[in-house]
């Protein structure tokens, strides 16, 4: 299974609340005038449950293994939070491109703007928040799910950060 399939099968939200999500994010990109990509919308509370505060909407532009590099947006709602986690493997860069975004990482706290950029080192803990819709794109490594480290044993795919000191 592709690592797109597989954080696709990982995300099981009832259907009526991806659907209101895809719509609300097919406006807003309308809106904004920003294509979607052809690759399936991903919708995630990341198993928590509650999806308008702890969540992310995924659109993959491309996720080349073979080639080493993947680049995708990332959708906030406002006040809707990705939890803090981090990467063994994937070195990732964020450019906000819409919206007011806070960004927690290395012990800081940033409010990104359009046009501000924030490159994540390997293994470094990160959040970040939509303070308003706010729309981000990554450009890093390629996503593999297994390489999401996250600080909440809740979360429904990749592991606890926790666990990477056994490996």
């Amino acid at each position: 299974m592709d690592q797109l399939a597989l954080a696709q099968d990982k995300n099981k939200l009832p259907k009526e609340l991806r659907d209101e999500v895809i719509e609300k994010v097919k406006s807003r990109f309308a809106h904004w005038g920003y294509p979607l990509t052809k690759h399936e919308i991903i919708v995630t509370d990341f198993g928590l449950g509650d999806f308008w505060r702890v969540g992310l909407v995924e659109n993959w532009m491309v996720n080349d293994t073979s080639a080493g590099y993947c680049g995708k947006y990332l959708f906030l709602f406002a006040n809707q939070t990705c939890p803090k986690h981090r990467h063994k493997d994937k070195r990732e860069t964020f450019i906000v491109m819409k919206g007011l975004v806070r960004m927690e990482y290395d012990g800081r706290v940033l409010d990104m703007l359009p046009g501000d950029v924030l490159t994540v080192e390997r293994w470094n803990d990160h959040r970040f928040t939509g303070l308003v819709d706010s729309l981000i794109i990554e450009v890093s490594q390629p996503s593999i799910v297994d390489d999401n480290y996250f600080a909440d044993r809740g979360v429904c795919y990749g592991k606890y950060i926790g666990d990477a000191e056994t490996e």
